[in-house]
């Protein structure tokens, strides 16, 4: 039971700083949202508010970072993939009416100078996401600075992205930084699982 408190408690955090940001969040909007007693909160978090706002946001980054290679898996041609992350993501912000943002960026650029504990948990989380998106990328075939260049190509577009279309409600600055990258990358081919490169590689 402890466990589930906790867990709906981080979640219902998570959500509300991905629409509201990290200062316009109460203590007692979160235990609206999770639906758990405001002592609850305390009891499971004795860091108050910055604790279940570093947690939420550590949980919500293990799940971000899942997103960009469970679209790429199904490409074979780099510059395909990229533009297929992007295209997903203004598929996403539109079917949302443009609530898709990722808390993570959210709170960021809101306490970059005034929490330093969450500034570091964001730059811990951004860091992790570049790091695993390298990783996926080289297991697939890509030479270590391609990998890593694509990575934080793909990190730093999106975000900018989700920002750009969200304050104007429109997906064009998601599908016009994926036409935009996609050439760079296009015609590096992605390995299959069993490590061989396929042939041709999809435009």
């Amino acid at each position: 039971m402890a466990r589930s408190t906790r867990e709906a408690i981080l979640t219902a955090t998570a959500e509300l700083m991905r629409s509201k940001g990290y200062a316009a969040v109460g203590m007692k909007e979160i235990a609206a949202a999770s639906g758990a007693p405001i002592g609850s909160l305390y009891h499971h978090f004795r860091g108050g508010k910055v604790q279940i706002a570093r947690e939420a946001l550590v949980n919500a980054g293990i799940a971000y970072g899942m997103l960009i290679p469970t679209v790429v898996d199904d490409y074979d041609d780099l510059g395909a993939a990229v533009e297929g992350v992007f295209r997903q993501a203004a598929d996403d912000m539109a079917q949302t009416r443009f609530a898709n943002m990722c808390p993570v960026a959210s709170v960021s650029a809101e306490i970059a100078d005034s929490v330093d504990e969450l500034r570091r948990a964001t730059a811990d989380i951004f860091t992790g996401w570049i790091e695993g998106g390298t990783a996926y990328f080289a297991a697939r075939g890509v030479d270590d600075a391609t990998a890593r260049e694509v990575a934080v190509a793909l990190i730093g577009g999106l975000e900018g992205g989700f920002l750009l279309a969200r304050a104007l409600r429109d997906t064009e600055p998601l599908r016009a930084a994926g036409r935009a990258l996609a050439p760079r990358f296009r015609g590096i081919p992605l390995a299959r699982a069993d490590g061989r490169v396929p042939t041709p590689a999809r435009r």
